[in-house]
């Protein structure tokens, strides 16, 4: 998937330090950084995975100043896109930073477009929403864009398949825009999402630039409740208790009003972010972290997200998150500056239902059907978006939910004029069934990260190691600095089983193939089971002691390193 880099320029790799330093004030560039920049330089698709706060803008905003057109950076929230903009320093020679997004007016908007065009905004934040307009992709392509960044790639994943399918479309805009050369930036992301962001954005043999996902600063701990009563009592007096400013995520707005109502009577500085209040409002509470005048924000998970604040100390979950990408980002955002911080996660059995709920939400059939049968009445003729739209009376997400199925189970097509055409030989009746069944592989792939959340908030042993090898990083308990470790260390009986003799068969990496299950990807390996992620069936845990006594179950088709899978 990622390719080695070639050795580094040193007269190019002066020159992007001297920016570093003499624009943006940086004195040093990290070896990763830097090589990611060169990269960029050269005209490659790159994916960045490195942990929030490592720096992963940098990695666009130097080389900005040696690249001879406009950078694209397709970013989620408006909230960020601000940040970003304000974050740049107030200098002359750097680039300058628009924005095109919904909460500009007319005026706005084309002031914005026309410093693009005169090459005075270097910048141009959008989101994946804005970029699907058809006049926003034929104005961008008249600015011949020389590099389009995608901010919080896991979004792709995360958020492509239900309720912002924009995501799955940046392929195509890509396309529109002539092609230019693609990065990818994200903080978490395991070996089978870092395969779908390369794959969703059309990326060509792209390097790849991976650090490591330990974060030993943090402290890991969770606690499982049986009342509900309990955990919130928990949760309160937990987020009473530590060290500000601290971050509570709720699963719901009305937990985000409650807790931050019951935090506000023991005379904290407590605010709730949801996506239910008014975006002045959002940006208040916002301002008010950043700035340190707000001891705890009570949030759903969109909140923290790009956000530039290193003194976080507490990241509370008061329930079980969708899945541990989203959980691992959110822990992310506490410690950034090396000081011991805290990640707490509060767990009930029943949460496991809530979050397979939000999992499951994909284009019903009925959907999918009417969509493909649109496409199919146009009998070979182009289909745009919003005529589908117009046509089926369903909403623009809806549609393009359902097309992005479409697509992915090749019974239609985008062309590189965005417009969607029948794939020949496939029936609209095909096409649905095909595309239903592509959904329900994704409800059965969500559903599982759910059990492997879970599985995390339930393990035995050492949380650190469980964590890291959900990203593929092995690592040797004890960590020393979670609940678990701790327990042993206190006298406990050892939890840890001795491990199995074919342990050393599984390599994390490795892709196998299973008679039921079919392919999939070594995750993570403990003494006496490893889990795996299936393409089609999801995460599974398998014990090493059922594999042993079942010759052929699961075969190894490729262990990392090998050149190619065997047959």
């Amino acid at each position: 998937m990622g390719r080695q880099g070639s050795p580094v320029d040193e007269g190019r790799a002066g020159r992007l330090r001297e920016i570093a330093s003499n624009v943006f004030g940086w004195d040093t560039l990290l070896p990763e950084q830097l090589t990611a920049m060169e990269w960029v330089l050269d005209g490659e698709d790159v994916l960045v995975v490195m942990p929030t706060g490592s720096g992963k803008s940098a990695v666009y905003q130097v080389p900005a100043l040696m690249l001879s057109g406009p950078v694209v950076v397709v970013s989620p929230l408006l909230a960020l896109q601000r940040d970003q903009i304000a974050g740049l320093p107030d200098d002359d020679r750097v680039p300058g930073a628009v924005a095109v997004n919904s909460d500009l007016d007319a005026t706005t908007t084309e002031a914005a477009w026309q410093a693009v065009d005169r090459g005075e905004a270097r910048f141009l934040y959008l989101s994946p929403e804005q970029l699907a307009k058809e006049e926003v992709a034929e104005r961008l392509a008249a600015a011949r864009p020389c590099l389009l960044v995608v901010d919080e790639a896991q979004c792709v994943s995360s958020w492509g398949h239900d309720f912002r399918p924009d995501y799955l479309r940046l392929a195509q805009a890509v396309r529109r825009l002539g092609r230019p050369p693609v990065l990818a930036l994200t903080a978490t992301a395991a070996p089978p999402v870092r395969r779908e962001i390369i794959e969703r954005l059309g990326m060509r043999r792209p390097r790849l630039m991976v650090t490591g996902f330990d974060r030993p600063n943090i402290r890991l701990e969770a606690c499982r409740f049986q009342s509900e009563d309990d955990r919130r009592r928990s949760v309160i007096e937990r987020a009473a208790a530590e060290p500000k400013p601290g971050i509570v995520y709720a699963a719901s707005r009305k937990d985000c009003e409650y807790y931050a109502r019951e935090l506000g009577s023991l005379g904290l500085a407590a605010e709730r972010f949801h996506a239910g209040l008014r975006a002045c409002e959002r940006a208040r509470i916002h301002d008010a972290f950043l700035s340190g005048a707000a001891d705890v924000v009570v949030a759903t998970s969109a909140f923290g997200m790009g956000i530039d604040k290193e003194d976080v100390r507490f990241v509370l979950h008061a329930s079980l998150p969708g899945s541990l990408d989203a959980y691992y980002q959110e822990i992310g955002r506490c410690g950034r500056d090396g000081r011991p911080a805290l990640a707490v996660l509060c767990h009930r059995p029943q949460d496991t239902g809530m979050q397979t709920y939000f999992a499951g939400r994909a284009p019903s059939p009925g959907t999918v059907s009417d969509v493909a049968e649109a496409v199919h009445d146009h009998q070979g003729e182009a289909a745009g978006l919003d005529g589908l739209r117009e046509e089926t009376g369903l909403s623009r997400n809806r549609v393009t939910a359902a097309v992005n199925l479409l697509e992915e189970a090749d019974a239609v097509a985008t062309g590189d004029d965005g417009q969607v055409r029948p794939v020949p030989g496939v029936s609209a009746g095909q096409a649905a069934e095909q595309a239903t069944e592509a959904a329900q592989a994704h409800r059965r792939t969500d559903r599982s990260r759910v059990d492997m959340a879970r599985a995390f908030a339930e393990t035995t042993g050492c949380r650190r190691r469980f964590l890291l090898g959900y990203f593929g990083e092995e690592y040797v308990p004890p960590c020393g600095n979670c609940d678990r470790c701790e327990e042993d260390r206190s006298g406990q009986e050892d939890t840890e089983p001795a491990a199995h003799p074919d342990a050393a068969s599984y390599p994390v990496g490795s892709e196998v193939r299973h008679k039921e299950w079919g392919e999939g990807t070594v995750l993570s390996q403990d003494p006496d089971r490893i889990t795996v992620l299936f393409d089609q069936a999801g995460y599974h845990t398998l014990s090493l002691a059922a594999l042993a006594g079942r010759h052929g179950l699961l075969t190894v088709l490729r262990r990392p390193g090998d050149q190619r899978s065997a047959p």
